[in-house]
Parts: C-alpha cells; sequence; structure tokens
C-alpha cells in the first residue's frame, strides 16, 4: 500500500509535463514536423521558474493566490482518483464531490484572481470561464452518477474498480457515452482544442490564457504545471474507463496505466490536430450535448 502511494505520487509529480510533450509531438507529426523534444514542457517549467515575476499594483493577494490554489486543489484531486487498477492514495465514501468542487474551488480563485488585476479583457475571459464550467459540471456529475449505479460506491476507488470490467458486459452503451462525455470535459476543463488553445494570444478567441496574462515567472509556471495535472487526473478517468485492466501485479498495472494515459494525450493531439477551434456560440452547445450523453447513460443503466 504505501509502495503504490509513492509511485501514485511519483506519477502526479512527473509525467503531467510528458503529456504535453506527447501531445506536441503528435501535433508535429500531423502538420509534418519534427516538433520539439518529448522534455521541452520541463525545460519551459523550469525556465518559468528561474525567472522573476512583474506584478500589477493594483492587485491584492488574490491575484497571487490564484495560482497556488490551483495547483494546490489539483493536487488534492490527483490523490483521490485511482491509476489504473491501484487504489487511491485518499479514499472515502463520497469522495467524488470532493474532486469536482476541488477544480470548481481552483476555477473560483482563478477567475477571482484574473478580476483583481482590473483588466476588463481578463474579465472577458473569466465571464467566459466561468459560463462554460456552468456545463461542463453537469456532464461531470451525471457521469459519475452513472458509475455510482454501476458500481454501487460512492467512492471513486469503487467505481473504478475491479467491477468495472464486468459493467462493461452489461452496460455497455451507458459507458461510452460516459467515455464521449468525460473526454469532452477532460478538453474543456483543460483548455485544449476545440475549446481553447493554450498557444493562442487571439482576443476573440482566448478563454483560460486570457485569464494569466498578467502572471509571470513562477506564478506562470506553477499555473502551466497545474493545467497539466488536471490534464493528467482528468486523463486517469478516461484511461480507467477505457482499458479496465487489473492484473493483480504491481508493475504490470503500472505499465497499463503508463500506456493508456499516453494514449489518451495522444488521442488529445489527434483531435487538435484534425479540428479547428469552435467559434464561441458552438461551444455551449458541444457542452450541452455531453451532459445529454451523461443523461442518457444514466437513464440507459437505470432501465
Amino acid at each position: 500500500m504505501i509502495l503504490d502511494a509513492l509511485i501514485h505520487l511519483a506519477f502526479v509529480l512527473a509525467l503531467p509535463p510528458l503529456l504535453l510533450g506527447v501531445i506536441g509531438k503528435v501535433k508535429a507529426f500531423f502538420a509534418g514536423r519534427v516538433g520539439p523534444p518529448l522534455v521541452q514542457p520541463y525545460r519551459d517549467l523550469a525556465r518559468l521558474f528561474r525567472k522573476s515575476e512583474v506584478v500589477s499594483t493594483t492587485t491584492t493577494w488574490v491575484f497571487r493566490a490564484g495560482p497556488v490554489v490551483m495547483l494546490a486543489t489539483a493536487l488534492v484531486a490527483a490523490m483521490l482518483v485511482p491509476f489504473g487498477g491501484r487504489p487511491a492514495p485518499l479514499s472515502f465514501s463520497g469522495d467524488l464531490i470532493l474532486f469536482a468542487y476541488l477544480f470548481a474551488l481552483a476555477r473560483f480563485f482563478t477567475v477571482a484572481a484574473a478580476m483583481d488585476t482590473g483588466s476588463a479583457f481578463e474579465g472577458m475571459g473569466a465571464a467566459r470561464e466561468a459560463t462554460f464550467a456552468a456545463l461542463a459540471e453537469p456532464a461531470l456529475f451525471l457521469a459519475f452518477l452513472t458509475l455510482v449505479r454501476a458500481s454501487g460506491s460512492l467512492s471513486l476507488t469503487g467505481m473504478l474498480g475491479h467491477g468495472l470490467g464486468r459493467a462493461w458486459s452489461s452496460a455497455s452503451a451507458s459507458l461510452v457515452f460516459v467515455v464521449v462525455s468525460l473526454f469532452v470535459v477532460l478538453l474543456v476543463e483543460s483548455s485544449r482544442v476545440p475549446f481553447d488553445d493554450p498557444a493562442t494570444h487571439l482576443e476573440l478567441t482566448m478563454i483560460h490564457e486570457v485569464m494569466v496574462l498578467d502572471h509571470s515567472g513562477p506564478m506562470l509556471g506553477t499555473i502551466h504545471y497545474a493545467a497539466a495535472l488536471k490534464l493528467l487526473v482528468l486523463g486517469a478517468l478516461v484511461a480507467r474507463l477505457v482499458a479496465p485492466v487489473s492484473t493483480g501485479s504491481l508493475p504490470l498495472d503500472w505499465l497499463v496505466f503508463a500506456g493508456s494515459i499516453l494514449a489518451v494525450a495522444i488521442v488529445v493531439g489527434v483531435v487538435e490536430s484534425v479540428m479547428a477551434r469552435l467559434r464561441l456560440l458552438q461551444i455551449p452547445l458541444l457542452l450541452v450535448g455531453a451532459c445529454l450523453l451523461s443523461g442518457f447513460a444514466l437513464v440507459l443503466f437505470a432501465r
């Protein structure tokens, strides 16, 4: 159990930037380029943490608290999610509620930090973030309710445990809907294409990136690392649903998890390569579609 927790923590700390590197490599492949090395995100983070900060005199402690809360909530959420077939280090009945609202807390402080700058530009991004989050959260909760029905457990470890393979044989249609819905939630929560583009700075298309324009140095590095960690956490949910393999062997289970989470990163890279960013008016339609898929999954399973 202690060894599992240590390996889990090692994956949490070391793996997130690698996922960004894999996504970058996939996008470069589709563009016919070599692309940056897989370790480039690690170098970018190291460079940001070595830089000094520039902080506006109009900001308060809320501005600095945003990145800290964002990273802290992502770390706690990572401890609640089981990686592969191994139990999560933190697990209790009802932890799925805490998991969802940890992201809500991070979003609240991110929005508050953006508005604390007094910039109308960042306020625009904060309004967009809050609007789309209000549509993403129901999809997440309905997906969790379906998994609760399938497993009979109110804990993420129980929901994504050894019984998941049997659930696929009895309720495969519902679980397919859940996988698609959670993948949409992953894209919007991680600010990926087609909802947002972390590489763009176009005023009419920015959502998350516009809220962090005033952050620099270690604060900006903390935000980027927390965003990558959120991608890992939500990707772990999708990976476990798609590959509910539990071998009983510690090395094999961790290898299966590593392969499945890298596969999720590859799929994200493929999606970003073949799709363009959606217009802002189309984003709510896709999020509503994710909510409906989760709702249909719950209805199908209840029949």
